[in-house]
């Protein structure tokens, strides 16, 4: 039960008059002091400290009669919710007008509405508090209904306030209510069936629009699995979900020597507490093997991504200024016994079209007896539909660290006509 408030010195019997637009409304001392100090007390406290208490005048404030009908009933001793955005920003703007301090608190704990394409939602403040997932959209573009109390309007000067800033509902027309309600469901810790590629596309890009990070990091394709043969923790991601914070570089320890290179290994940023090895994976027929030379070449996109994630390992490794930069000759390709290789359509076909190598052959993906110029004509090239990798850093034939791709998984073609096979009539 609320008792007066200290803070106000307003007779507990007497009855004060207020008018709020074309309604009076009449509150006793108990029911102002129970949310003090407010405009209301201040005001009825200075009236009584300079007038005789028969000639109290009404307190007249331009606004919403039904808006204040709930502040009312708050200030009586009820417990207000607001039904719907509309109300919820009226209420939000008059409680700081008025200087409500535990209405403004409750406002400010209270779920906040927003209006998501054709549907309301009631949201926990504190959903949007999980690692990645702040600041996003709503934190800065709704900043004041996500700020502290003493925060929200900054730069508004109180004094002599005629009435405060017009606030509209929070609302996002053009995004999907029903993506948004399964974003909502996976913030609050509950697992999401995801359909098809489609439905996790529609989940991505609207994580990626209301820059929830974190949980755009739970959503992108991966898999995280331990190696039963190397006991180690291997990650399986695409290169365009690499992000350059969550790349990591271990040298090889070599007892007595120098580091000879090493690997690269990721962890997804936000979410993941151990690092894996790197296995990553590029699709859309975007990079080639030149099969005289073993070298690696990228298309469009790729080509970028893969300088980018170069230029990142690089400064993990704190190469010196003279060091060439990563990746900028060919990369070189390593094909071993290890690869799932599918060449044509033919699952590891014994007329082998891609050299394999044995995997304790050396760092090189050609033994060295054989192991052509780079410079030399290639004698053929492979289109990788889709491939994984493992990313290796090894030092070159002049001493400095060059890049090794080590194909885990190949699925290539060697012609135009094989290319041609998989095309469909409209």
């Amino acid at each position: 039960m609320d008792t007066p408030s200290s803070k106000c010195n307003l007779p507990p019997e007497k009855v004060f008059s207020i008018q709020i637009g074309s309604e009076i409304f009449r509150l006793s001392g108990v029911s102002i002091a129970s949310d003090a100090p407010s405009y209301f007390s201040r005001f009825f406290e200075d009236q009584l400290l300079h007038q005789d208490a028969a000639n109290i005048r009404t307190l007249y404030i331009d606004r919403d009669p039904m808006t204040f009908r709930e502040i009312a009933r708050h200030l009586q001793g009820y417990h207000v919710r607001p039904q719907d955005g509309a109300q919820y920003v009226k209420l939000f703007a008059d409680a700081q007008f008025y200087t409500l301090p535990r209405l403004m608190s409750q406002m400010f704990e209270s779920e906040c509405f927003i209006q998501i394409g054709d549907r309301h939602f009631q949201i926990p403040r504190d959903i949007f508090s999980g690692p990645g997932d702040a600041p996003n959209f709503f934190t800065l573009g709704f900043a004041a209904f996500f700020a502290s109390p003493t925060e929200v309007f900054p730069g508004l000067d109180r004094q002599g306030l005629l009435r405060p800033p017009a606030i509209v509902p929070p609302s996002v027309p053009n995004r999907s209510a029903d993506v948004f309600d399964e974003l909502l469901h996976l913030l609050r810790g509950y697992p999401l069936h995801i359909r098809n590629e489609d439905h996790r596309a529609s989940l991505l890009r609207d994580c990626r629009y209301f820059h929830l990070r974190g949980l755009e990091q739970k959503l992108i394709p991966h898999q995280i699995t331990t190696n039963p043969f190397s006991h180690r923790l291997e990650i399986v991601i695409r290169l365009e979900d690499v992000r350059p914070s969550g790349i990591q570089f271990t040298f090889n320890a070599v007892s007595g020597s120098p580091a000879v290179g090493g690997h690269v290994t990721y962890m997804r940023p936000y979410v993941d507490e151990n690092v894996a090895d790197l296995v990553v994976e590029i699709g859309d027929e975007s990079s080639l093997i030149h099969r005289g030379s073993m070298r690696a070449e990228f298309l469009g996109l790729s080509k970028q991504r893969i300088a980018s994630l170069l230029q990142t390992v690089g400064k993990k490794m704190k190469l010196s200024d003279p060091h060439p930069p990563l990746g900028q000759v060919p990369i070189k390709v390593r094909v071993d016994r290890e690869t799932d290789l599918t060449v044509d359509g033919e699952q590891d076909p014994q007329h082998l079209m891609v050299p394999r190598v044995n995997a304790e052959a050396g760092a090189d993906c050609v033994p060295p007896a054989k192991r052509p110029r780079v410079d030399d004509t290639d004698d053929g090239l492979c289109v990788v539909r889709t491939g994984q990798w493992r990313l290796q850093v090894q030092k070159g034939p002049t001493g400095a660290y060059e890049v090794v791709l080590v194909a885990v998984k190949l699925d290539v073609y060697t012609s135009s006509q094989v290319r041609n096979r998989s095309r469909k009539f409209l």
